[in-house]
């Protein structure tokens, strides 16, 4: 149980620098006049973006691994908040994708401080969950 725990400890810390990352490079593709510059960031945004899929998507299955199969956090208050988060997490992931899809089309309209603000998301959610996780408050 252990390995699995601390693999989906790496890779949920994984996936959160993907989570800061992408929407700083969409601040940059925001403010983009040049486009080769445009080119280049988009290409790294669509890179990062699949590359932390993957690793949302295994941290996603370990921790539910965890959940079912060892049972952690089974019957908690602080679980279910945990999990409400997560949901929330995964929307944003969402949000990520829809705005690289903008991106890509050309039609994305939205300010670099759209992005700034937007780039904060992923900040509250770690510490709340991190939160829950280790005070365990319900």
């Amino acid at each position: 149980m252990l390995w699995v725990k601390t693999f989906h400890i790496v890779l949920i810390a994984s996936w959160f620098a993907g989570l800061f990352y992408l929407p700083r490079i969409y601040v940059n593709l925001a403010q983009a006049t040049d486009p080769q510059v445009y080119k280049t960031l988009l290409g790294m945004a669509q890179r990062l973006y699949r590359f932390m899929t993957i690793l949302a998507v295994v941290a996603l299955v370990l921790g539910l691994w965890l959940f079912l199969y060892y049972g952690i956090g089974r019957g908690s208050g602080w679980m279910h908040a945990k999990l409400l988060l997560v949901v929330i997490l995964i929307l944003y992931h969402g949000a990520c994708r829809y705005f690289l899809k903008q991106f890509q089309n050309g039609t994305e309209r939205h300010s670099h401080k759209f992005f700034r603000w937007f780039n904060e998301i992923p900040v509250v959610l770690l510490l709340a969950i991190t939160a829950l996780v280790v005070l365990k408050p319900f």
